[in-house]
């Protein structure tokens, strides 16, 4: 499967933080269908609207993202 890029610093992997604060690592399908990378974790009341680059500062919404 493909997934997004981020459009700053190039990398796959983001994260998506709650209410509490708490994150879940995400990766973003071609689709633009936010995923969790471990297919056990839920994104139940996580906000899937704006991502945050690991990689880097960038944060921004899934439709943001570059192809490969």
């Amino acid at each position: 499967m493909r997934f997004l890029l981020c459009p700053q610093c190039g990398i796959r992997r983001f994260h998506v933080k709650d209410a509490q604060g708490n994150l879940c690592l995400v990766q973003v399908t071609t689709d633009h269908e936010v995923v969790p990378v471990n297919e056990n974790d839920s994104l139940e009341g996580f906000d899937t609207t704006i991502l945050y680059c690991l990689g880097c500062s960038w944060s921004g919404s899934p439709k943001s993202l570059k192809r490969y």
